[in-house]
């Protein structure tokens, strides 16, 4: 196992980041066996966990809290805050109000004293940003948690958060956790440069692209859209959708690429990933213990020019075949009425 150095935090990581998302009840229900995934993957090297306390509402936390007894003091333990967290106002965002309360019920489920790194799970534009660095700030000098960072943030307000920082003199955005894979390179263009230019250390998520990039869907066959996933989210999965498409002939010409190299379409994404200078770290987020095997297959992988340049062909740099499933979308455009004078504003204009 590779390691590098987060950022400029001097915490050094696994150049493999193990992501507990499916652990508990929307993935892998049986505790004892997700306990055993996370000692293999320790075990194999890797000291970088990450979760977040909405993954099962909760009890993906709790899971690594007892996968880690006896463990803590080796791993560097990431997990994350935004998502509503039950029913009721005020249980979510970033607000200081839910920051401080959030944490202690994150370090109670994790049955732990501190938290490596506290990242913002999205951006929330109802709250000032100055309002969550400095609940944030407050925390590291607590000691409850030892750096913070954010997660699938555009450029600009990463950038934002900076300046708001220097200004206010509060501690800073050390990391940032985008999705990257393959499928999409949208945060090449600006993201990952960004956070090479303010030294902050990058966990990339779903390098997989949503499982498009396991081999188990391919141009010609059929998908069950009524059980597992798909019958979850059928639209991420209808190969009659044209984006859908547009990733199945992807996914026909990577494969070539892959048996070329003599290894499998996951290790393939799982080398790409891990290639970007800017990365320090991929989430690798196994249910069983044989897809952490078939993943970790992947670190053991290093891609060379000419690997690189054949990706670049399939997929241009910077670019994404599809808007990566769970990535931030600006309320812009999701709200007509925020991108739209009033009717009489219109009119006189």
């Amino acid at each position: 196992m590779r390691y590098r150095t987060l950022g400029r935090t001097g915490i050094e990581v696994s150049a493999h980041c193990l992501g507990t998302m499916m652990f508990g009840f929307i993935g892998n229900k049986d505790h004892d066996d997700c306990v055993r995934v996370i000692h293999a993957a320790l075990d194999r090297g890797i000291n970088f966990v990450d979760t977040a306390d909405m993954y099962s509402a909760g009890e993906s936390e709790t899971i690594v809290g007892k996968a880690l007894k006896g463990r803590r003091d080796d791993v560097v333990l990431a997990t994350k805050v935004h998502f509503p967290m039950g029913e009721g106002r005020n249980r979510g965002g970033n607000s200081r109000r839910w920051i401080v309360r959030e944490v202690e019920e994150s370090l109670r489920r994790l049955d732990t004293e501190w938290i490596d790194l506290y990242q913002i799970h999205r951006p929330d534009h109802t709250t000032d940003i100055e309002e969550t660095l400095s609940a944030l700030t407050d925390l590291v000098r607590q000691g409850k948690i030892r750096a913070f960072g954010c997660s699938t943030f555009p450029a600009e307000e990463i950038v934002e958060s900076h300046v708001v920082a220097e200004r206010r003199a509060l501690q800073r955005f050390r990391t940032e956790q985008p999705p990257y894979s393959i499928l999409a390179r949208g945060v090449e263009r600006s993201v990952l440069p960004v956070c090479e230019r303010y030294g902050m250390g990058v966990l990339t998520w779903s390098p997989l692209a949503s499982g498009f990039l396991t081999g188990k869907y391919r141009k010609g066959s059929s998908v069950d859209l009524s059980s597992g996933r798909a019958a979850l989210m059928p639209a991420r999965f209808d190969p009659a959708l044209p984006v859908n498409v547009a990733k199945l002939d992807v996914v026909e010409q990577l494969v070539e690429l892959a048996d070329d190299l003599g290894c499998t379409l996951p290790e393939l994404a799982v080398a790409f990933a891990a290639a970007h200078p800017a990365v320090t770290s991929v989430i690798i987020g196994p249910r069983t213990s044989e897809q952490l095997d078939g993943l970790l297959k992947g670190a053991e992988l290093t891609l060379d020019d000419a690997a690189l340049d054949r990706i670049d062909e399939i997929v241009a740099p910077g670019t994404d075949v599809y808007h990566p499933d769970g990535a931030w979308r600006p309320p812009v455009l999701a709200d007509a009425a925020l991108r739209r004078r009033p009717v009489g504003d219109r009119a006189a204009a």
